[in-house]
Formats: structure tokens, C-alpha cells, sequence
């Protein structure tokens, strides 16, 4: 399949894995890539610039593809040493950056000097052409729907992509819900060159967190992820767990009075406990309602060609044949 994502990235398939903290690691990155998508390594889980250095060489011994590195841009006291991580990248030889969180204008003009296509992550249709406007090359529109910080919009993709699509000049791909061929032929039907997905490529055989976390997937329905933060306009979908349950009754009984410290041990470095040693329950994890859509583990390039496959089928099979002669 080719679109205006796929020539500008060198891949084979419109299918992109998002940057996820302790997730983004070089072992899934290179599967993806493999199987014909856009690997992502998550920059910032890393540590450090040198950290991360090193896991672009691990990756670069993987795949000889093309690879992407998310940065995320955090409103922090202390930075990270964002430069330092920008130049990593450039001496990794990668060519592909995901920004997401505060705008990465700061950033681009070492970017684009280096030649690196940007993609960045928005919730809505004004940060994506505030995005256009700074230079990047491609956006990932993320809806409501999504795992993670869905924004404080609350505009679902049925809507926000075929905004996006009446607004935007670069590409962009459907992030947020996105799990099957389904998914990828709805994105492509409403505008959009392709998608990005992050809770499907958790349960993969080649994720590198714990099975359990897999199995709590497969496991979920749709009805179970929950919105946190949202009276700190910080607002993140979470899978539910007997911490998520505590968060919303600390919200419920603190009101308009809630503060970040109230909560903070259900939400700040969970990710190693619940990624790397698969404790369900220690706190809030990113996860999408497009869980009611993952019923396996397959490894990626069982997804992606079982994916690229039934898209094929579903257009020129179920589609075309609902057209008249």
C-alpha cells in the first residue's frame, strides 16, 4: 500500500508504533520496522542521551529499516537535556522524530538541518496546524479514544480526522482506537495516510514488558480504561485497577481542590513496576479503550500482515462491492 506516510518515511505499510514509555524499547522498534511499519524507540525512557544512544545501536544491529525516536517535551522544573537527546539521534543516523507534549518549535531547527522528517502528536485539529505552521512534516492526530493524554477536548476520530483532513496541507495518521484493518481503512476513508497504534503493539510477542501486562489487555473490554487527572487538566486514559479506583475517589472527594501531590504515588513511576516486573495494581498505566479490540498476542509481523491482508480484502472484496455497476 502506498501513501503520502509511507513514501516520505521509506516504509512498506501505513502502520506506525507510537512512542510508549518503558514499552518503546529497541526489541519492539526493530520488529516493527521488520515487518514492514515504523518502529519507534521511546527517547526519554532511556535516561539518558547516552542511554539512548546505545539503544539505537541495539536496534540498528536488528533492522536495517527505517526507525523512528519519540521525544516527548515534558513542562518540567528541571528539563531534560533535550539537545543532548536530539543529538544522539543524529549521530544514531535516524531520520524519523516523534514529538509529543509541548510544541518542539525550539527544537526543529537542528532537526531539520540534520534532515530528520518530524512527526508530532496532537489532540486537536488547531495544535496540528500550529504544527504545519513550525515545519513539521507530518502529524499524528490523536483522538479521544486514545491511551495516554487524550487532551481536554474530548473530540473522538470520527470527527477529529475528517477535521483534521479539511485543515491540513502534510499528511497526518489516525492515532487512538487504531487496532485491526478495520481501523486502518476507516483512518485511510476519513482522511488520513496511515495509523499509529500503541496499545495494540503492547500485546506482541516481541513488547518487552511483562506477560502480564499482554494478558490484562487481551483481557480488557472496551468499558475498562478510565479517565485520572482530569480536574488537573492533565487528563490520562488508564486501564482500571483497584489504584485507578482510589485516584477517582481522592478526585471525587477533593473537588476543585485536587492536587498533583494528592495522588502522586498512584501516578509517578509506576511504569518499571508495572512494565518490567508486571505488577497490575502498584498504579495508573496508559492504556486504550481499543482494548476491546485485542483478543491475542501475535508477534508484529503476524499483526502487521494479518492487518495489510484483511485491508486489502476489506477494499477491494467488501467495499468496491457495495458499489453499483
Amino acid at each position: 500500500m502506498k501513501t503520502r506516510i509511507t513514501e516520505m518515511f521509506g516504509i512498506e505499510h501505513p502502520i506506525i508504533q507510537g512512542g510508549m514509555h518503558y514499552v518503546g524499547f529497541a526489541e519492539l522498534a526493530a520488529a516493527v520496522s521488520n515487518a514492514g511499519g515504523l518502529g519507534t524507540i521511546t527517547g526519554l525512557t532511556q535516561g539518558t542521551p547516552e542511554k539512548l544512544a546505545n539503544e539505537i545501536a541495539k536496534c540498528r544491529e536488528m533492522t536495517d529499516k527505517p526507525i523512528c525516536v519519540n521525544l516527548t517535551f515534558l513542562p518540567t522544573f528541571e528539563a531534560p537535556p533535550y539537545p543532548e537527546y536530539i543529538r544522539a539521534i543524529i549521530e544514531g543516523g535516524v531520520k524519523i522524530v516523534e514529538t509529543a507534549g509541548r510544541s518542539p518549535e525550539a527544537y526543529m531547527p537542528a532537526m531539520k538541518e540534520a534532515g530528520i522528517k518530524v512527526i508530532h502528536k496532537c489532540t486537536s485539529v488547531r495544535h496540528s496546524l500550529k504544527a504545519e505552521k513550525i515545519g513539521c512534516d507530518a502529524v499524528s492526530v490523536d483522538g479521544f479514544e486514545c491511551g495516554g493524554h487524550p487532551g481536554e477536548d474530548d473530540i473522538p476520530n470520527m470527527i477529529l480526522l475528517p477535521r483534521a483532513a479539511e485543515e491540513l496541507k502534510i499528511p497526518f495518521v489516525a492515532s487512538g482506537g487504531m487496532a485491526d484493518a478495520r481501523s486502518l481503512v476507516a483512518a485511510l476513508a476519513m482522511g488520513a495516510d496511515g495509523m499509529n497504534m500503541g496499545t495494540r503493539f503492547i500485546a506482541t510477542k516481541e513488547a518487552p514488558v511483562h506477560e502480564n501486562v499482554k494478558q490484562a489487555i487481551v483481557a480488557a473490554s472496551e468499558l475498562d480504561t478510565r479517565l485520572v487527572m482530569r480536574g488537573l487538566r492533565n487528563t490520562e486514559r488508564v486501564l482500571t485497577n483497584p489504584a485507578v479506583e482510589r485516584i477517582l475517589e481522592i478526585e471525587r472527594e477533593k473537588g476543585a481542590e485536587i492536587a498533583i501531590d494528592d495522588i502522586r504515588e498512584l501516578v509517578a513511576g509506576v511504569y518499571p513496576k508495572v512494565m518490567m516486573e508486571g505488577d497490575m495494581d502498584i498504579g495508573a498505566w496508559s492504556c486504550g479503550m481499543v482494548a476491546g479490540l485485542i483478543h491475542d498476542v501475535p508477534s508484529c509481523k503476524e499483526l502487521v500482515d494479518r492487518i495489510m491482508a484483511e485491508a486489502d480484502q476489506l477494499i477491494r472484496a467488501r467495499l468496491s462491492g457495495m458499489i453499483a455497476a
